[in-house]
C-alpha cells in the first residue's frame, strides 16, 4: 500500500497516522521513525519489486468480476484511531462480506507486520461501510497467493496500541533507537540508520528496553 504521509489533525485535531506506519512500526520502530520523521527513504531490489507492484494494483478503479465488485487504491480512514491511508484492493461481495487485500512482493511471514497493516485496513473499512470485518488477506507477490487472516481482538488491540505509540514518537519528535539485529542486513536504511555503531552505545540499549512499550517483529535469523 502507498499512502501520503500527511499527518495533519483531523476531527478533533487529532495527530492522524498513516496505516503503511503500522507495518513499519512493527517491523522496525527506528525504520518507520526515519520515514515519518526524516523523510527519508532508500531504495534497493526489495523495495523497487515493492513499488513496481503497487503501480500494477494502485490505479484508482471499480471493477467487477461475477458477484464481486473490486475497488483499487481506495482511500480510507478510521477517526476513532485517528488512522488514514489507501487499500490497495478492497473486494465487495454479493453477500455484503468487505474483504481488504494488502498486497506484498516478498514472501508472507504468518502473524508478522503485514497483518498488523491487513488489520488497519479492515477497522478503517468497518467505519466507512458500517459493518463487521472478521477477515482480511495479504497477496504475496512470492508465494503467488494470498493469505487471508483473522481480524480477532488480540490483533485490533494490537493495531489500537501500534496506532498510540506511533502518534506518541510522531509528538514528541523522538526517533527510536537502531536494533541491530539480523532485520538490518535485509534494510535498504541501514547507512542511514547506522545501527552497529549507535547500538554500541549503553543509552541506546537501556532505551530500547525501557522507552517503547511495544516489541517489533521478533528477529528473524
Amino acid at each position: 500500500m502507498t499512502e501520503s504521509p500527511g499527518f495533519q489533525g483531523g476531527e478533533g485535531n487529532v495527530l492522524q497516522v498513516p496505516l503503511s506506519a503500522l507495518e513499519h512500526y512493527a517491523y522496525c520502530p527506528r525504520q518507520s521513525g526515519l520515514i515519518l520523521l526524516e523523510d527519508a527513504f532508500e531504495e534497493d531490489a526489495a523495495t523497487v519489486r515493492g513499488t513496481l507492484l503497487h503501480q500494477r494494483v494502485d490505479t484508482p478503479g471499480n471493477r467487477g468480476r461475477g458477484s464481486v465488485r473490486t475497488l483499487h487504491a481506495l482511500p480510507v480512514w478510521n477517526d476513532a484511531l485517528g488512522l488514514v491511508g489507501v487499500c490497495d484492493t478492497v473486494e465487495l461481495h454479493a453477500n455484503g462480506r468487505v474483504l481488504p487485500v494488502e498486497h506484498k512482493s516478498g514472501r508472507y511471514r504468518p502473524a508478522g507486520p503485514a497483518d498488523v497493516q491487513a488489520a488497519g485496513q479492515a477497522i478503517c473499512l468497518e467505519e466507512m461501510f458500517r459493518t463487521t470485518i472478521t477477515q482480511a488477506a495479504v497477496y504475496s507477490a512470492a508465494d503467488r497467493r494470498r493469505h487471508l487472516i483473522a481480524v480477532d481482538q488480540p490483533l485490533r488491540e494490537r493495531v489500537a496500541e501500534l496506532t498510540s505509540v506511533i502518534r506518541r514518537m510522531l509528538t514528541s519528535s523522538a526517533l527510536p533507537p537502531p536494533v541491530a539485529d539480523s532485520r538490518c542486513r535485509r534494510c535498504s536504511m541501514a547507512n542511514s540508520c547506522m545501527p552497529r555503531v549507535l547500538a554500541g552505545d549503553r543509552r541506546y540499549r537501556q532505551a530500547l528496553r525501557d522507552l517503547y512499550r511495544i516489541a517489533p517483529a521478533p528477529e528473524r535469523a
